[in-house]
């Protein structure tokens, strides 16, 4: 009797071939080819399961949002329950900071898209910025809640503290400063804000 294939299964670990690929060697020279030979299957299933490179793309970093989320979700409930706005804050920023090796590796990933869209402004539309401005939204939402920003400014406050997680990233993956000293900047700074 022939094995049932998961189809969901399937496209995820072929998504996931090419986070690996992005993690270790960016996505500039990540052929269909590699990605195929990375999750042990032929190019024509790969070609099965996405209509091309952009398809492909676009599906491994929605699968690469759900690995963000679980950590977002992990350090929020290790915060306490029920979680309180300040909590939101402090367990998302400090999830998505390069601190250790799941979290690095999740940056390094985000990066190389990033990467990617710098050397090919058109995947800009496809990719788009629609994590990233969720994200905002969600903090500036969370901001609100504390009563440590309005409603105009707390958007721009959430941008600020995404920037600066942001750079602060990067200086650990450029080796500025490593993942714990990075950390002791950012909670300064929340610490400073919620005390306001």
């Amino acid at each position: 009797m022939p094995r049932r294939v998961d189809h969901e299964v399937r496209r995820r670990e072929i998504g996931e071939a090419l986070l690996r690929i992005a993690h270790t060697k960016g996505l500039q020279s990540a052929s269909m080819r590699e990605v195929a030979a990375e999750a042990g299957v032929s190019l024509r299933l790969v070609q099965y399961y996405f209509q091309g490179k952009n398809d492909l793309l676009l599906a491994a970093l929605a699968y690469l949002g759900e690995q963000l989320s679980a950590r977002v979700e992990q350090h929020i409930r290790a915060l306490g329950s029920p979680p309180t706005p300040a909590g939101m804050v402090y367990g998302t920023l400090t999830a998505i900071l390069p601190t250790d090796e799941e979290s690095r590796r999740i940056t390094r990933t985000y990066t190389a898209y990033y990467t990617l869209v710098l050397a090919e402004p058109d995947l800009a539309v496809a990719h788009g910025a629609t994590y990233p401005d969720a994200l905002e939204r969600f903090l500036a939402r969370q901001l609100e809640a504390a009563g440590v920003s309005s409603a105009p400014d707390s958007r721009t406050v959430a941008a600020g503290l995404l920037a600066l997680t942001n750079g602060l990233g990067s200086s650990v993956l450029g080796g500025q400063r490593d993942g714990d000293a990075a950390l002791a900047v950012l909670k300064y700074h929340l610490d400073r804000l919620f005390a306001a």
